[in-house]
């Protein structure tokens, strides 16, 4: 098996279970475990995970999995997480996505949205992730409207200034925004600044920004900032959220739903 395969079959493992173990992952790849530390050394070096005696964790550090990478990681909890989220949005509203694996499950949930009654748009979805796209553009009662922009591999996510020209132009009702950490001081945040510039745009042209992020994503720092805290209205996050942290956001008058 060729070295760029092993990472990659290493990294789905780490998607999968958030941990490695030398012996388990030599015995699943048919490799040496000399092997398999060799290639944890070099994947710790590109700082995408990070070794532990016998293996290794999600790295501590901010760094971007691609998303097919992260998709298995706490599905149950995204997925009420997403529930809950789309719960919050009325029918005929328009509301804005960005990429993730847990506003691509809001999509999924506001799919199921019914037609209205007498025909029509039960919601209007601006968005600047393809997938979410294209998942939602066979949904007749759902409007699609997509940013434009460079689309980024590892998240599906279009990017730069054309998707500024876009938004400034819009009124959301609501944006639902998944990231990578959210913290009290610091606010949401994501590993790549650009994707942080375009999320940005689409938390400001909204009357409401919910915000989805499991408990792992908590009191925890990223790069680059995607909004203050001031910003959020609601928290929407499993029912493994510390107290204390949901404290935090609850004292800064953020609605906190634990599910």
């Amino acid at each position: 098996m060729a070295a760029h395969t092993r990472w990659t079959r290493l990294l789905e493992i780490l998607g999968n279970q958030g941990q490695i173990d030398v012996l388990d992952a030599a015995e699943q790849l048919g490799c040496s475990a000399a092997t398999v530390r060799r290639d944890l050394d070099e994947l710790a070096r590109q700082n995408l995970l990070t070794r532990t005696r016998g293996g290794a964790v999600v790295s501590t550090v901010a760094y971007d999995l691609p998303l097919r990478y992260k998709a298995a990681r706490r599905a149950d909890e995204k997925q009420r997480i997403a529930k809950a989220a789309a719960e919050l949005i009325p029918t005929g509203s328009t509301v804005g996505l960005n990429g993730g694996t847990t506003t691509s499950e809001v999509a999924r949930e506001l799919a199921l949205r019914p037609e209205p009654s007498g025909g029509g748009v039960a919601l209007t979805v601006v968005t600047n992730a393809i997938n979410i796209a294209n998942e939602l553009a066979v949904r007749p009662q759902v409007k699609i409207v997509v940013t434009g922009g460079v689309a980024r591999p590892n998240s599906y996510e279009l990017v730069g200034p054309l998707v500024d020209s876009v938004l400034r132009t819009l009124a959301l009702d609501y944006t639902i925004l998944g990231v990578d950490a959210v913290h009290a001081r610091f606010g949401a945040a994501t590993h790549d600044e650009s994707e942080a510039g375009a999320n940005r745009a689409l938390a400001e042209c909204a009357g409401t920004v919910v915000v989805v992020a499991d408990s792992s994503k908590l009191g925890r720092r990223a790069f680059a900032q995607v909004c203050e805290t001031s910003a959020v209205s609601v928290l929407v996050t499993d029912r493994d959220a510390p107290e204390d942290v949901v404290e935090e956001f609850t004292g800064l008058g953020i609605d906190v739903l634990r599910v």
